[in-house]
């Protein structure tokens, strides 16, 4: 089969930071799907991942983590799908990626790819789909359901991947005030088209926009990029016995700061079920076909932004290029080989 991989961690300005390769079919075995390969989309884990983790010399490394595809096959042990189905999902980081033509994954994590998106428009959503849901109803526990509980959400990078699909979720399903940064004029109108309620500038002091919007205070706070940056700013906004959620990876970091207004603080990795196959990984399948539904309905919109084509080494480089000059809105997508 065909794949892109990297023999070793390289600046992806080098040209073998990522190659074309090809690699032996693989074949499903206990609760593994088969699935061929129809899209995909870059995150920014590709990227850490490419560059952190070093493969065994003369070994290969394929990296992806989003993907659309038809099941090809199906292990002994499975029973939530069958040939022939279209599916969408994040897969295992501590697995193969899906940047190639033939991918394993458990059924688990799994869900049924929405009807009315096609293959490339449906890639971008189930790894941040997934991250977004378990921050909103798991790690900060904000309830669904339309009815006003005074939840006010700050959204810090809300116009990335993960905080588009947040924003949406947020708006539709729960009765919070939702508010998303972003520092650019296209990027605030794009979180704007998502249903934020309010947009403000995570450049500026986020304490005086929120104050000239009249909201004092935040319940909960979602850090999707350089929380290092921005500690000090949400401590300040939050409300005592407020929480926190962060999925990046931030330098080192004065928590006891937290502790005068009792903030809680909640790691996100939607990595985690698979990687220690947790007795509730299946959650992952169910809410995936909660999203899809959700699409299907026309209650929540892909975050496809750009369609960089072929999956291919030349176009997956330009695809993490862009990731890590972290001026992306919505997500970028490859389709076919």
């Amino acid at each position: 089969m065909k794949a892109v991989a990297y023999y070793k961690s390289l600046s992806i300005t080098e040209s073998d930071s990522l190659v074309d390769v090809s690699l032996p079919d693989p074949r499903p075995t206990g609760r593994d799907l088969l699935v061929r390969v129809k899209a995909v989309s870059v995150n920014p884990v590709d990227t850490k991942i490419r560059m952190r983790v070093q493969p065994e010399q003369g070994e290969t490394k394929v990296l992806g983590w989003d993907a659309t595809g038809v099941v090809e096959d199906v292990g002994d042990e499975c029973s939530l799908f069958s040939p022939g189905q279209e599916v969408w999902y994040a897969g295992a980081i501590d697995r193969p990626g899906t940047n190639a033509e033939l991918h394993l994954v458990d059924e688990r994590i799994v869900g049924l790819k929405p009807q009315t998106l096609d293959f490339a428009q449906a890639a971008a959503l189930p790894l941040t789909s997934i991250t977004a849901w378990e921050i909103l109803f798991e790690r900060l526990n904000i309830s669904p359901g339309k009815r006003d509980k005074g939840d006010i959400l700050l959204i810090i990078g809300a116009a990335g991947g993960v905080g588009s699909i947040l924003t949406q979720l947020a708006c539709r399903l729960t009765g919070a005030t939702v508010i998303g940064t972003a520092s650019r004029p296209e990027t605030q109108a794009w979180v704007t088209s998502l249903g934020a309620h309010h947009v403000i500038d995570h450049s500026q002091s986020i304490a005086t926009m929120l104050n000239k919007l009249k909201i004092g205070n935040v319940t909960h706070v979602a850090s999707l990029t350089h929380s290092d940056m921005h500690l000090d700013s949400v401590i300040e906004v939050l409300s005592p016995f407020g929480k926190l959620a962060m999925i990046d990876d931030p330098g080192v970091l004065d928590f006891t700061k937290l502790k005068t207004k009792s903030i809680s603080l909640h790691w996100e990795l939607m990595f985690t079920r698979s990687l220690f196959g947790t007795p509730d990984m299946i959650e992952q399948h169910r809410l995936l076909n909660d999203v899809s539904a959700l699409v299907d309905a026309g209650l929540i919109q892909t975050t496809f932004n750009e369609h960089y084509g072929k999956i291919n080494a030349q176009n997956l480089k330009c695809a993490h290029a862009f990731i890590e000059s972290s001026q992306s809105k919505g997500k970028i997508v490859l389709e076919g080989f």
